[in-house]
């Protein structure tokens, strides 16, 4: 039993350990004296290894230090139904894990009450965000790039299908100052006319709904066939953040919670055209500022 976004991430780390010492699968098999079929396994996340023999294989490969470390957090609990990150280094990992989704996702769906999605941010707005946050000036400008980095889902030749629905509260947030503001509105408005997203806003006064617990992600995605399966599988996760922990669901049961959650958000929310008109005005209150 295995096959669990954990059990997946730890799978990429060690394939990734094994490809910077440029080792073939059948020499690192050779080297811990396993099966070439059971490591295979592990790599590809069908099967979780023993924490004993991940500290085993990293051994091998020489990994050390911080990396050694990130790595053996997510060789404990990789079959458990819920991943929760409450370290730094376990966050990483999830985070890596949750960007690698986003590269093979079908369709990305974001419940966002209170700021823009990531994926959707302007380089200016994040760095309003971390700059507020305390972010170090040193480390701002690699998270900057790594933010927009994930935006590669949505724009590459074949992208992957992006439902927002965006909370009123976001668009009025003075986040970077009121140019910042200008130019995010200005990206979504631009993002929107895309044939791949589509974004809806969720108006104030609307009664309670599942998006005011706070923000979501779901994500439909192909999962990488191991060698074993020649067809690819599809498979879905839900990532939430708190402000010490984020948790990421793969269990069917509550991927369809989040599902009837997103439906009810849907029910409160306005058309595309609607929106983008929503936002235009919005915009032009906030210049005439």
């Amino acid at each position: 039993m295995a096959r669990t976004p954990k059990a997946q991430a730890l799978g990429a780390a060690l394939r990734q350990a094994r490809e910077d010492r440029e080792l073939l699968l059948r020499e690192l098999a050779a080297m811990i004296k396993r099966d070439i079929g059971v490591v295979s396994r592990w790599e590809t996340g069908d099967r979780a290894p023993k924490p004993e023999q991940v500290a085993q294989i990293l051994t091998k490969l020489e990994v050390d230090g911080e990396r050694y470390d990130e790595i053996m957090t997510l060789a404990y609990g990789t079959n458990e139904s819920q991943w929760v990150a409450i370290s730094l280094p376990e966050q990483r990992q999830q985070l890596a894990a949750l960007v690698d989704w986003e590269h093979r996702a079908s369709r990305i769906v974001e419940v966002a009450p209170l700021l823009i999605p990531g994926i959707l941010q302007t380089s200016d707005y994040i760095r309003g965000i971390m700059t507020a946050a305390g972010v170090p000036e040193d480390e701002i400008a690699l998270r900057v790039a790594s933010r927009l980095g994930r935006a590669d889902a949505i724009t590459r030749r074949k992208p992957a299908d992006l439902l927002v629905l965006l909370g009123h509260a976001a668009l009025n947030q003075d986040i970077g100052g009121r140019a910042t503001m200008l130019g995010q509105l200005d990206h979504l408005l631009e993002m929107a006319a895309r044939p791949n997203i589509e974004l809806r806003i969720v108006p104030d006064h609307r009664g309670w709904h599942p998006g005011l617990d706070g923000r979501f992600v779901l994500i439909d995605a192909a999962r990488p066939a191991s060698a074993r399966r020649a067809a690819v599988m599809s498979a879905s996760i839900v990532f939430v953040a708190t402000r010490r922990s984020d948790l990421m669901l793969h269990e069917e049961q509550d991927v369809a919670a989040y599902r009837r959650a997103l439906d009810q958000v849907l029910d409160v929310s306005l058309a595309p055209e609607p929106s983008a008109k929503f936002i235009s005005e919005v915009r032009k209150r906030m210049e005439k500022q």
